[in-house]
């Protein structure tokens, strides 16, 4: 492991200690909106004469801590506006490099954590129970435990929680068996282990009506029983990405992949949590349209989650890596030029976001400066995007998808279970390609990592799939009201799924249709009852950058009948 940074994200001294595993106790109070917890953190010390500790935590009332078994005194800090307060232990003792220490803590979370969504039964699909969802990722944790809430520490963990017995509990672990709950005949408890080190922000929990069904050798998909049976057949392309994954990336480690299909609200397309990715109810399109989003969450079992980026202004190394990943997958299991035509997309998405916070603004940058930003703030498809796009300049450079993908799989062997900043990645680049190092360096790498803006070299994609799309578009955006007749269904029957996808996207980019294009193009192509909720989420902002009254309501119910901030804020704005 490599010496620890300073993370401006967390209070942790991280480079006197570092946890190394977690025991959670939960009690989850449904009426009250808490989970009553008792953790400890199996601590290694790396200074001598070590005699405090500063953890990370955020809104949580903490009753009692001790060491080793020891009652100790501990204090909270003053609260930082994102950051939480630091809770500061003192110990009894004095600790030697290399020793341990298990520091146990009583507390309980608020009703406000903002790691937890509580949902009353109304906002489930089955209506009668509630249900409780976390999201850690980035800096939550710290809401729902007190620990070193930074990537560049990792541990493994135990848990078992205490739930209504008509409910089911999920951890991003191992399932390690369930039993009644003796302190409450009416609830379960259930047990967790997670193996792997991982970082805090992984850690997650979901409890609900939770039925599943199995859909591959070590996969189940999880769900309310509304969604169950739709989300086995949207997904059940599974085993096949997961062995894709691994020819490309080497074996994958965490034993078990499941999914949860979380209620509308959730705020992502999908969190790689471990062993249970959790993914958004929008992909259900009921063709596998959108199943793209679980071959992404898949990468995260290397990118991001094997190897993990060392602070949050490294999150391009998460995600960079995650979406050329994703896209391997797609030009294993589809075609070279599907990759390609999604290349072209993301750049797009790209152009989008750096519109979206001004070309000069430092958070488009592709390595940031965090100090005394909010990660919540800072997020965008910027690192996905502007790290792809390096990365398939890099590949170009280096001779092609088979050359690079060597070395992103070298990479994960080398740093696998550790934590990376962008300069150990790059010197590895440099390392790995010790024969081209003329080529990289003529790379232009301070434009690509430490300027704001699009990047110095825009990659030339194979346009094939893009070119139907853009010449639909144009016809379009050219047509005089005496060409609208031209028109038929068939301009869109001969387009796949993801072309269909670019072609709305394209039409966004332009100046706003007139009214009359857009009501002809729904007469023709009937867009308003497309399922596939990429396509609808930019049919319905054509429909209102026309100016059709008729689309605002079906807009607001978009915006509103699910919360995932890619639809949800756009539709809003």
């Amino acid at each position: 492991t490599m010496a620890p940074v300073s993370d401006p994200s967390s209070f942790s001294s991280l480079s006197k200690c570092a946890t190394k595993h977690l025991n959670l106790i939960y009690h989850v109070d449904f009426d009250r909106q808490v989970l009553k917890g008792k953790v400890a953190l199996t601590v290694e010390v790396l200074e001598d004469k070590f005699a405090s500790l500063t953890l990370d935590s955020k809104d949580l009332k903490i009753f009692k801590v001790s060491a080793n078994g020891q009652a100790v005194q501990f204090a909270l800090g003053t609260k930082h506006k994102f950051k939480g307060s630091p809770l500061e232990i003192t110990l009894p003792f004095e600790l030697s490099r290399g020793q341990h220490v298990i520091v146990e803590i009583e507390y309980e979370t608020s009703p406000s954590a903002t790691a937890l969504q509580w949902l009353t039964p109304k906002q489930t699909a089955g209506k009668k129970h509630p249900y409780l969802f976390s999201q850690c990722q980035a800096i939550h944790c710290r809401t729902m435990v007190p620990c070193q809430d930074t990537p560049s520490v990792k541990h493994t963990y135990y848990a078992q929680v205490s739930v209504p017995r008509e409910l089911v509990a999920l951890m991003s672990a191992l399932r390690d068996g369930q039993e009644p709950d003796p302190s409450d005949s009416n609830r379960v408890i259930y047990r967790f282990r997670q193996p792997v080190p991982m970082p805090a922000y992984l850690i997650a929990i979901v409890v609900g009506a939770l039925e599943s069904r199995e859909i591959g050798p070590r996969s189940r998909v999880w769900s309310e029983k509304e969604y169950v049976d739709e989300a086995a057949f949207e997904f059940s392309e599974t085993e096949t990405m997961l062995k894709t994954a691994e020819s490309l990336a080497g074996p994958y480690v965490w034993g078990q992949y499941d999914l949860l299909v979380l209620p509308p609200s959730f705020p992502y397309g999908g969190m790689e949590n471990p062993c249970l990715t959790f993914v958004t109810p929008t992909v259900l399109a009921g063709d596998r349209s959108l199943a793209g989003v679980i071959a992404h969450e898949i990468s995260h079992s290397w990118t991001g989650n094997l190897v993990t980026n060392r602070t949050w202004e490294h999150f391009w190394l998460n995600e960079g890596h995650t979406v050329y990943i994703e896209r391997m997958i797609a030009r294993c299991m589809e075609s070279e030029q599907l990759r390609q035509f999604e290349g072209i997309g993301g750049w797009k998405e790209l152009q989008e976001s750096v519109k979206e916070f001004g070309p000069n603004n430092v958070l488009t940058n592709l390595v940031t400066n965090l100090h005394e930003v909010d990660t919540d703030e800072a997020f965008s498809s910027v690192p996905y995007e502007k790290g792809f796009a390096l990365l398939y300049h890099l590949e170009e450079l280096m001779g092609g998808p088979e050359v690079f993908m060597g070395f992103v799989k070298s990479y994960i062997q080398l740093f696998a279970y550790g934590s990376v900043t962008t300069e150990e990645w790059k010197n590895y680049l440099f390392t790995y390609f010790k024969d081209k190092v003329d080529i990289l360096n003529k790379v232009d790498w301070n434009g690509w990592m430490h300027t704001p803006g699009m990047p110095p070299v825009k990659p030339q994609y194979d346009t094939t799939m893009a070119d139907v799309c853009t010449a639909l578009c144009q016809r379009w955006v050219k047509a005089k009201e005496e060409d609208l007749a031209s028109f038929t269904e068939a301009d869109v029957k001969k387009l796949n799924s993801p072309q269909l996808i670019e072609f709305v996207a394209l039409l966004l980019q332009e100046e706003p249709l007139p009214l009359s294009h857009v009501k002809k193009m729904q007469e023709v192509y009937q867009l308003n009852s497309v399922k596939n909720t990429e396509v609808r989420f930019r049919w319905l902002r054509i429909c209102v950058r026309a100016h059709w009254e008729e689309a605002v309501p079906l807009a607001l119910k978009m915006a509103t009948e699910q919360g995932r901030m890619k639809f949800t804020r756009p539709l809003f704005r």
